[in-house]
C-alpha cells in the first residue's frame, strides 16, 4: 500500500533583518500546493521594549497574501488606504491582483512594552482569469471563521471550503486552509475533497497514517486520498491545498505571475515608483539586483 505522504519538506531559514523565518514553499520538488506558492513560518520571537517587526512598504502582483498569527499583533497598511490591526486567529486577506503596496509593522502599544510575535504568512496565486483584477483588502476576525470539531480536535477554517464549511474570504480557485489544535491521543480523517494537500506541523508529535511528521516540517499528501491524522501529544497543525493551478507560475521578488512580461512590467513600475503610495509611509525598498 503506498504511503499517504509523498514528500516531507524541511524549512530553509531566511534572515529578514528583525527576525528569521522558516520557508517551506516554494520548494523542490513541490513548488506549489494547490494555489499556495509561498509559506513562511516566523517566530516565536521576543522583541524587547522599543523594538518590533518592520516590514517596509513593498509591492505585489498576481497573488493574495494571507497573514495568520498565533501570538502578538501586527498593523497592516496598504495603498488602498487600509489600516488594520491583526490579532491571533484573525485572517487578513489582501488580493494584489494588478498591483498593491503594503507594510506590516508592530503596533505602537506592543512596541512600547515588548512582546512576542508568532505566525504564518502565505501567498495564494491567482488563476490567470483573475491575476490582473483590481486589488482588494478584507479582514476576517477569528470569531467569524467556521469551527470544525472532532473529539479532541478543534479546527478553524481560515479560507476556502472543507468538511462542508466555507470561510468568508473571497477565493478565486478551489482551495482550503485550516488551523487546528489537537489533544494527545486525538485523531481525525481528512477526506479527499481537494486534489493537492499538505499538512504543516507547528508543534507536537503528529502522524499521517504510518508516517511521523516532525515539527516544522510539511508533509505533502497523496492526491485524492482519505488520510488519517493523529497526535500522540498536544499538537498544532495547519492543513492547506486545493486544485492544481492553470499553468507554471513564476516568482520574482514579491511578484507572482503567469508570464515574464507581467513580472518585467511590475518591476519597471516599481523602479519608477509608479505604484500608489501607502499613506503615512515614506520608506522605499529598491528592486533587488
Amino acid at each position: 500500500m503506498p504511503s499517504a505522504v509523498t514528500t516531507l519538506l524541511s524549512p530553509r531559514v531566511r534572515d529578514l533583518g528583525d527576525f528569521d523565518v522558516r520557508r517551506l514553499l516554494p520548494a523542490f520538488p513541490m513548488k506549489m500546493i494547490g494555489p499556495f506558492i509561498f509559506f513562511d513560518h516566523f517566530g516565536p520571537v521576543r522583541f524587547e521594549p522599543g523594538r518590533g517587526a518592520d516590514v517596509r512598504p513593498h509591492p505585489h502582483i498576481g497573488l493574495a497574501t494571507v497573514t495568520y498569527l498565533f501570538d502578538g499583533a501586527m498593523t497592516h497598511r496598504d495603498s488602498l488606504g487600509s489600516v488594520q490591526r491583526i490579532e491571533p486567529g484573525d485572517i487578513n486577506w489582501m488580493t494584489a491582483g494588478s498591483g498593491i503596496v503594503h507594510s506590516e509593522r508592530t503596533p505602537a502599544e506592543e512596541r512600547a512594552r515588548g512582546h512576542v510575535v508568532h505566525g504564518i504568512q502565505t501567498w495564494v496565486a491567482l488563476p490567470k482569469a483573475h491575476e490582473q483584477d483590481a486589488p482588494t483588502f478584507t479582514h476576517h476576525p477569528a470569531a467569524t471563521l467556521p469551527e470544525i470539531e472532532f473529539p479532541g480536535v478543534m479546527m478553524h477554517l481560515l479560507a476556502g471550503t472543507a468538511f462542508g464549511g466555507r470561510a468568508p474570504a473571497l477565493t478565486y480557485s478551489p482551495m482550503f486552509y485550516i488551523a487546528a489544535r489537537m489533544d494527545a491521543s486525538s485523531g481525525f480523517d481528512l477526506p479527499p475533497e481537494h486534489e493537492e494537500r499538505a499538512l504543516y506541523v507547528v508543534e507536537g508529535e503528529v502522524r499521517v497514517a504510518d508516517t511521523p511528521v516532525p515539527p516544522l516540517q510539511m508533509a505533502v499528501l497523496e492526491p485524492w486520498t482519505a488520510v488519517h491524522i493523529e497526535a500522540a501529544s498536544p499538537g498544532r497543525i495547519l492543513l492547506l491545498g486545493g486544485s492544481q493551478m492553470d499553468g507554471d507560475w513564476l516568482i520574482s521578488w514579491n511578484f507572482v505571475a503567469s508570464s515574464k512580461e507581467l513580472i518585467e512590467a511590475a518591476s519597471q513600475r516599481w523602479r519608477e515608483q509608479a505604484y500608489p503610495p501607502v499613506p503615512d509611509e515614506t520608506e522605499f525598498i529598491p528592486l533587488p539586483d
